[in-house]
C-alpha cells in the first residue's frame, strides 16, 4: 500500500510524526514523507526531533508571498509529485494551506485523502484566517476523517460528511507529547531561560495572522502592563519567525528584562518550557492540547477556539484578545492561589496517546 504523508508546517510535522513512525513500522505500507518546504527553519528542528528524513521538497516558499502564491505552488508541486508517484492514499494534517491544497491536488488525480484532524470548528469562517475555511474545505475532499474528538465528528455530520467515513481517533499531538517526555534526552536537555524559583514565569506564544498589526500590538502591550504590576512575574516568549509578528513584539516589548524574547525552539525544548512555566497565554491551537496534559493553565488569546474540550474541562479559558481583559484574566489567577490551582490539573481531553495506531489500522482496513 503506497501512501503519501504530506507536511507544510511546524504543527503539521508534529502531530503527523507519530503516524510517520507507526507506518514506518508496518510491513506492508510503501511510506514516501513529503514537506512543502513552509517554515524551513521550525520545520527542520521538528524532523530532527522525531529523526524523520522526507522523500520528496516541494520546496514553495518565497519571500512575503501571498496567500495565492502560496497556493498556486503547493497545488502545482503535488500535482507533479502525485502523478510521478500514484499512491493509494495521501495523508493531509489540520487546517493550513498546504492541507488543503495537497487534498485538491489529490482530489484532482482522484487519490484518495484522509484528514488527520478533522472536524474542529469555530463556526465563523474568517475566525482563524484562513484555518477555518481550509479545513471545512479540505473536508469536502477527503474521503478518510480521522475525528480527534467527538464533538469534532458531530460537526462533520452536521456538514453532511457520511458516518462511516468518520473515525474518532484522537489527537495525534498527544502521542508525540507522551513520546517526547518519555526520551532520556527530555530529562537531560537544558531550558532556554534560567527558572527562578521566587519567580512565577509565563509562557506566551502569539502568532495568528487575524491579529497581525494593532490587535497584536494591544495583546503585547497587555504582557508587558502584567510584568509592571507584579513584581515576581517573568515572560518568557518564543518569537515566530514571521517578520509581522517580530517587528511589533520587539518593538512593544523588547527593552524589558524581565521579558525575555528567544528564538523558536525545538519541540523539546518548547515543552520542557512548558512544563517550567506557572501560566501559559496563548493563541495557539496546538498548546491548548499541550498545556491540559503537563497541568498548565492556558489563557487562549483568541475571539474564538475550535478546541472548547478544554475549557469545558476547567483547565482553559477563552479571554479574546482585548488588552484590559488579557490583564484582568492574567491578574486573577496570579492573584489567587486557589482559582489558579483549579485550573493546574493534569488532564487530556483531546487524547490518551494511540491515535497515530488507531489511524494506521484504518489505513490498513479501509485502503489495504
Amino acid at each position: 500500500m503506497k501512501i503519501v504523508v504530506v507536511m507544510g508546517t511546524r504543527p503539521e510535522a508534529i502531530k503527523l510524526a507519530p503516524l510517520v513512525a507507526e507506518l514506518r513500522r508496518r510491513p506492508n505500507v510503501d511510506l514516501r514523507v513529503v514537506t512543502t518546504g513552509q517554515h524551513r527553519e521550525l520545520l527542520d528542528q521538528v524532523l530532527t526531533t522525531f529523526a524523520i528524513v522526507p522523500d520528496d521538497d516541494l520546496n514553495v516558499m518565497r519571500p512575503e508571498q501571498t496567500l495565492a502564491e502560496l497556493s498556486g505552488r503547493v497545488l502545482s508541486g503535488v500535482d507533479r509529485l502525485l502523478s510521478a508517484v500514484a499512491p493509494d492514499v495521501l495523508v493531509v494534517q489540520g487546517d493550513t494551506t498546504s492541507a488543503f491544497m495537497c487534498g485538491l491536488g489529490a482530489w484532482y488525480r482522484r487519490v484518495p485523502v484522509a484528514h488527520v484532524e478533522a472536524g474542529l470548528r469555530t463556526g465563523l469562517l474568517t475566525d482563524p484566517f484562513p484555518e477555518e475555511m481550509n479545513r471545512r474545505l479540505t473536508a469536502r475532499v477527503a474521503s478518510l476523517h480521522f475525528a480527534p474528538t467527538a464533538r469534532a465528528r458531530i460537526a462533520l455530520l452536521d456538514e453532511g460528511v457520511a458516518d462511516d467515513t468518520i473515525f474518532v481517533t484522537g489527537n495525534t499531538i498527544v502521542d508525540a507529547l507522551l513520546h517526547i517526555r518519555r526520551c532520556d534526552s527530555y530529562q537531560k536537555g537544558p531550558l532556554p531561560v534560567g527558572v527562578d524559583p521566587a519567580q512565577r514565569l509565563l509562557l506566551v506564544t502569539l502568532h495568528r495572522r487575524e491579529s497581525w498589526g494593532p490587535r497584536l500590538a494591544g495583546m503585547c502591550r497587555a504582557i508587558r502592563r502584567i510584568v509592571e504590576m507584579r513584581p515576581d512575574v517573568r515572560i518568557v516568549f518564543p518569537v515566530h519567525a514571521n517578520p509581522a509578528v517580530r517587528r511589533i513584539v520587539h518593538d512593544t516589548l523588547g527593552d524589558d528584562p524581565r521579558i525575555e524574547l528567544i528564538q523558536p525552539t525545538d519541540y523539546q525544548t518548547f515543552i520542557k518550557l512548558m512544563d517550567a512555566s506557572w501560566l501559559v497565554l496563548t493563541d495557539s491551537g496546538g498548546v491548548q492540547e499541550e498545556a491540559p496534559v503537563l497541568g498548565r493553565p492556558v489563557l487562549v488569546l483568541r475571539e474564538t477556539t475550535e478546541r472548547p474540550e478544554a475549557i469545558e474541562c476547567g483547565v482553559a479559558r477563552a479571554i479574546g484578545t482585548d488588552p484590559d481583559a488579557i490583564v484582568r484574566h492574567t491578574l486573577a489567577l496570579l492573584d489567587n492561589p486557589a482559582e489558579h490551582a483549579q485550573m493546574a490539573r493534569a488532564t487530556s481531553p483531546f487524547g490518551d496517546g494511540h491515535a497515530a495506531q488507531r489511524i494506521a489500522d484504518i489505513l490498513e482496513a479501509r485502503i489495504g
